[in-house]
């Protein structure tokens, strides 16, 4: 029991937090609960389609074949898979972690990973579109011709910064995820 409490103290706290705060201002309170049970709806239909698509390329995708594509020496062949794979992804940032934790478990690169979840983050495809069809193309072309160039130096000098003991930690972090 303690376990469990130690685990999701942060999340029995912020309820606790919300039920306090509707006692003082119902309004607000019920507001806050509806709008928190919307985003929890909302995540219980995106995160099992998520994880659906990570076990097979957990059980598709041999770690060999991601360590010649988005490993080590993978090059600009790895840059361009992981800015296409987070452009094409669908579902919001927090669906990017899990399969940045696969992708770590089968072998790629920091910065290949650092760069997939640059793309889902700002280089969705669907998000490119609505701009041209809202902003129009020039502004739509134009952040993703600065976003893309900023999204790998960015992963780069995250790379260069960060130890090769911390690198590995991370890594080791994203294997006890099971």
């Amino acid at each position: 029991m303690k376990k469990i409490v130690k685990r999701y103290r942060y999340f029995i706290a912020a309820i606790a937090a919300m039920l306090i705060f509707t006692l003082i201002n119902r309004e607000l309170g019920l507001k806050a609960l509806s709008i928190s049970g919307h985003q929890i709806k909302e995540m219980l239909f995106i995160i099992p389609p998520i994880f659906v698509m990570l076990g097979l390329l957990d059980v598709w995708v041999p770690r060999e074949t991601m360590v010649r594509f988005m490993g080590e020496g993978s090059g600009l062949k790895g840059i361009l898979l992981a800015l296409f794979i987070g452009s094409a992804a669908a579902g919001p940032l927090y669906g990017a972690f899990p399969v940045a934790a696969v992708f770590m478990k089968k072998g790629a690169k920091f910065s290949n990973i650092l760069i997939f979840i640059g793309a889902w983050s700002t280089t969705k495809i669907p998000m490119f579109l609505f701009e041209i069809g809202s902003l129009g193309p020039k502004f739509a072309v134009t952040r993703l011709l600065i976003d893309i160039p900023g999204i790998i130096l960015i992963a780069f000098i995250i790379s260069k910064f960060l130890s090769k003991k911390e690198i590995e930690q991370i890594y080791e972090n994203a294997k006890t995820l099971e």
